[in-house]
């Protein structure tokens, strides 16, 4: 059986600046080193976080 995980808006936005805390940049930053394919692989992963967080963040509208 799949494991669900809820949580709030609020959580969810503290979780998207505490990663962008952990590498240490701005969303625009770490966006635009994923677009021209300069991140570590920790930074990868925290993208692609903060991209699920995100898709999520705006279907709670």
């Amino acid at each position: 059986m799949p494991t669900v995980i809820h949580r709030t808006r609020s959580e969810l936005e503290a979780q998207r600046e505490q990663l962008l805390a952990s590498v240490n940049m701005t969303y625009d930053e770490l966006a635009e080193r994923a677009a021209t394919y300069s991140l570590s692989m920790n930074e990868l992963d925290v993208w692609h976080t903060i991209e699920g967080l995100d898709y999520l963040l705006e279907g709670d509208c």
